[in-house]
């Protein structure tokens, strides 16, 4: 059998972290098995879909790299295809029109609740006749489907085992709405049997579904999907995911410099595991995930375990392959990289000191642009009236030199702490906060090598500058 699945969410808001794994699980499933993975967008709620909603969507799984293979599905689009096989279970007396008005199913609800009976509806359209039908005229009606009366529904849930529910616990689902339209439960129906669904990877939110569509897949003769149910995503406290939890859209997660490698490891990890790895790469996933090794119980979220996972991935991936993420990070902030390092060299130099690209990108702004002002604490503590004569010295030698290399470049601060007999503190410190603008950077040689030396010159000068206003004022 040949493997397809899919990721469908309703666009009524954005791609979050219990959705992305869910099309992480069945995204990687699909490539396990050489076989299709579809997104569908399911969209029959009108009131509450929205263009943005999809595009948000859209996005995360394109930044995550999860395109689905072919046609993105869209359940507005296909109405016609609904309504056709809503008529095929009317005609074979496996659905009917139900004429029950609002009032009356409120006043249904109302006595259920009130004899604390199970609400459901009582069937009374069930079995009308065709006179009878005929005798509502046009009146407004929506179109049930014939839940089995006995029985129960039994199927086997790839992580939680054998599940069976009684069909008694379960009224006549609605599948057309009085405008035509059809509903979700139905849709769902149609659309995993058209494309031919082997596999149902979804949230434990829709195991009450699962009954009621297993329903219908027989009621039209069509085969029966795979299930597996994920459990929840909870808070490191326990409590559910919220948004101080990082229960926030996907895009977020690049928006506050996180890889997409890095969030799509973590986000496997949250309830699947191969032994004690941590750090997996895509073609391992695609060799070892099985949706028979998830997880049923609930997974804590964790962003300091996060934080450490992708800073793993900014120091073991491509240094180019990360410049790309990184670009996007200063783009944002108005930085110009076209003149200064290649930003492939700032994450071979940064990646250790930080967790996230967004870090990354500012604190390395001093390699591409001028700042407006020192660091305060660092300034004071640092260029003070006795590091005046490291600084000339050190600029006098730095602009002699006919190489601009890390190697030339120590040999040259070295040689202003002998000239001085210094410490490598007195000369170095007062350097750095001179070229950096704060007390903070990668190796020295190193930091200074990646700028322009006339520009290292010119903010030394600026520093010294700074150092004789100091000593005026005292």
């Amino acid at each position: 059998m040949s493997v397809v699945t899919r990721f469908a969410p309703s666009p009524t808001g954005y791609l979050h972290v219990g959705g992305a794994r869910t099309a992480l699980y069945s995204w990687l499933y699909a490539k396990r098995h050489n076989g299709k993975f579809i997104l569908r967008i399911e969209d029959t709620d009108l009131e509450r879909s929205t263009p943005e909603a999809v595009q948000a969507i859209l996005d995360g799984m394109s930044w995550l790299g999860m395109e689905g293979d072919g046609e993105v599905f869209y359940q507005t689009k296909r109405f016609d295809i609904y309504k056709k096989y809503v008529q095929q279970l009317v005609d074979d007396q496996k659905a009917y029109k139900c004429f029950c008005s609002k009032e009356r199913l409120e006043t249904l609800r109302s006595e259920q609740e009130a004899k604390g009976e199970r609400t459901k509806y009582d069937g009374k359209c069930r079995d009308l006749s065709e006179s009878e039908v005929a005798a509502h005229g046009d009146a407004p009606f929506v179109i049930r489907f014939k839940n089995p009366l006995g029985g129960a529904v039994e199927f086997k849930d790839s992580i939680r085992g054998d599940m069976s529910i009684s069909n008694e616990e379960m009224d006549d689902l609605i599948i057309q709405r009085t405008d035509g339209t059809p509903t979700y439960n139905f849709c769902v129906v149609i659309d995993d049997w058209e494309m031919g669904m082997s596999h149902v990877i979804r949230g434990e939110d829709h195991l009450l579904n699962t009954p009621r569509q297993i329903n219908i897949f027989k009621a039209l003769g069509a085969t029966v999907p795979q299930y597996a149910h994920c459990s929840m995503i909870l808070g490191d406290d326990g409590k559910k995911l919220s948004k101080r939890h990082g229960a926030v859209s996907v895009m977020q997660y690049r928006d506050d410099g996180y890889l997409p490698q890095a969030v799509i490891n973590y986000l496997v990890r949250l309830g699947w595991s191969h032994g004690d790895q941590e750090i997996f790469s895509l073609e391992e996933l695609f060799e070892l995930f099985d949706i028979n090794d998830i997880n049923n119980s609930a997974s804590a979220f964790n962003t300091e375990k996060l934080n450490w996972m992708n800073q793993q991935y900014m120091k073991s991936l491509p240094a180019e392959e990360v410049a790309t993420h990184l670009q996007w990070h200063f783009d944002n902030m108005n930085v110009d990289t076209t003149k200064g390092p290649k930003l492939a060299s700032i994450v071979e130099i940064q990646a250790e000191r930080v967790k996230t690209l967004k870090e990354m990108a500012e604190i390395s702004t001093y390699f591409y642009q001028d700042f407006d002002e020192l660091e305060e604490k660092a300034a004071k503590k640092h260029l003070r009236p006795v590091a005046k004569e490291a600084l000339i010295v050190a600029k006098e030698k730095l602009a002699a030199l006919d190489n601009w290399q890390a190697a030339d470049i120590q040999a040259a601060i070295n040689a202003t702490a002998e000239k001085l007999e210094l410490g490598m503190g007195k000369v170095g410190m007062p350097l750095r906060v001179a070229v950096t603008g704060g007390g903070n950077s990668p190796s020295l040689d190193v930091t200074l090598e990646l700028i322009d030396q006339a520009k290292v010159v010119e903010r030394i000068e600026n520093a010294i500058h700074f150092v004789e206003q100091r000593e005026a004022a005292q």
